[in-house]
């Protein structure tokens, strides 16, 4: 379990991406421009907790049914992020440059695994969960963990987020985060929802060596 510092730390930094998932006139699908990388980089483009934390415990299962055990992808560096299929803005913008992120990667791509947690248990169904990947073009690229309420819950406290309620436009208010996670299993990056594709491209591999 995540002990209360590394916690408190986690909550301080996602505070800063809370997000309506309201409206926006932010492009749901920008360009992200490549720039040559070394192999492995010295230091993270995104922002870094001074103080590591291990991560949360995070044991769902996705939109098929399989479980998903985030203790179990040690070894590779991991994406976690919170969204939820009829957003209209945030979390297709996040997902956009998710993908864009992954095209930047390369062959890299492969030493990265990319988690999104579930903001809307009501909504977030199998067919829904289906379309909004076939949409982003990221079926197999991109877990999307659901669940009840009861089930969501514990995760989102312990990794400091919040989720309303849907409005009665199916709009929920919640934490929009994206968690970089080392191959050992520690937090060292958070990245508000309007990060750049090329700053995770820089830092996956980073990631992936610690």
């Amino acid at each position: 379990m995540i002990g209360r510092g590394a916690r408190g730390a986690l909550v301080a930094l996602v505070a800063l991406a809370l997000s309506s998932c309201g409206s926006s006139s932010q492009s749901p699908h920008p360009r992200a421009a490549a720039k040559p990388r070394a192999a492995v980089p010295a230091a993270f483009d995104g922002p870094t907790l001074s103080n590591p934390a291990v991560e949360p415990p995070l044991v769902l299962h996705d939109y098929l049914g399989h479980e998903v055990d985030l203790s179990a992808e040690r070894g590779k560096a991991v994406l976690v992020t919170f969204l939820y299929t009829h957003c209209p803005d945030v979390c297709p913008l996040i997902t956009a440059n998710l993908h864009n992120a992954l095209a930047l990667l390369g062959r890299r791509a492969s030493e990265v695994r990319i988690i999104a947690v579930s903001t809307d248990p009501r909504g977030d169904t199998r067919p829904a969960v289906r379309a909004f990947l076939a949409r982003h073009a990221m079926i197999g690229r991109m877990e999307y963990l659901v669940g009840s309420r009861a089930a969501l819950l514990p995760v989102w406290r312990a990794w400091g987020v919040s989720a309303s309620n849907p409005t009665a436009h199916d709009e929920v208010n919640h934490t929009a985060a994206i968690y970089g996670i080392s191959a050992s299993g520690r937090v060292m990056t958070i990245y508000a929802s309007n990060f750049k594709p090329s700053e995770v491209a820089h830092d996956v591999p980073l990631l992936a060596s610690q």
